[in-house]
């Protein structure tokens, strides 16, 4: 866990996937991003091109979803809608799997619906990141293994624990340590309903890699007043 926040913020997506959102907001976020250097601005995909101008020159790269928040899109929905993502700036894609085909056991589906979008993605730039969103709270432990088998052998970067969006809930500690324990080499990014600088160190010491959150800006100013 860093002990300074801009430590703190280099692991942070700082992040605004609201269905509502105004352009003022995701240009707040933007700036926010630059004051704060978060890692990454993750927002809805008709805000990238925005988003890539504001940041044009900064650290912090740009995410976008793909398939969010259900999931239920065709592969090659998911796959165009990264990659128009990537075309205009993106350059980090959290994608939804197909949260029934796993609950169904269908590992195969999952797998080709990841590896679609990266390789839809890679094409572009090889630079890309993947990261996979597992919607652990509606899975058992045997479909989150499941779930990290899959994103490894499609060739992701990271297995994400959330949307934020469902309401069976979001990033729980003990599915973050399973992620880690079975994710590897990937990389884990937990999100969803971090709200708090107790719950983000939480997260961090069960493994996560990266976090998701919209409260970051509040998470650091408790670490400076901690």
């Amino acid at each position: 866990m860093p002990t300074d926040a801009r430590g703190l913020a280099r692991l942070i997506d700082h992040t605004l996937l609201k269905p509502e959102a105004v352009a003022e907001q995701i240009d707040r976020l933007c700036d926010e991003c630059i004051e704060h250097d978060f890692a990454a601005a993750c927002v809805n995909p008709a805000w990238v091109e925005r988003v890539a101008a504001r940041l044009d020159g900064a650290a912090t790269r740009v995410c976008s979803v793909a398939g969010f928040p259900l999931g239920a899109s065709l592969t090659e929905i998911k796959a165009a809608e990264a990659r128009r993502a990537v075309e205009q700036g993106a350059n980090e894609i959290d994608m939804v799997i197909n949260i029934g085909a796993l609950i169904g056991g269908d590992v195969k589906l999952v797998t080709r619906d990841i590896a679609g979008v990266v390789d839809a993605v890679r094409a572009l730039d090889e630079r890309v990141l993947v990261k996979v969103i597992l919607e652990t709270a509606v899975l058992d432990e045997r479909q989150i293994v499941q779930g990290c088998r899959c994103t490894a052998e499609a060739q992701a970067d990271f297995v994400k624990t959330s949307t934020g969006m469902h309401p069976a809930g979001g990033a729980r500690v003990e599915h973050v340590a399973l992620l880690r324990r079975h994710a590897a080499p990937l990389k884990v990014k937990a999100a969803g309903g971090i709200r708090d600088l107790r719950g983000a160190r939480a997260m961090l010491e069960a493994g996560a890699d990266r976090l998701g959150m919209s409260a970051s800006v509040a998470v650091l100013a408790q670490l400076r007043n901690a």
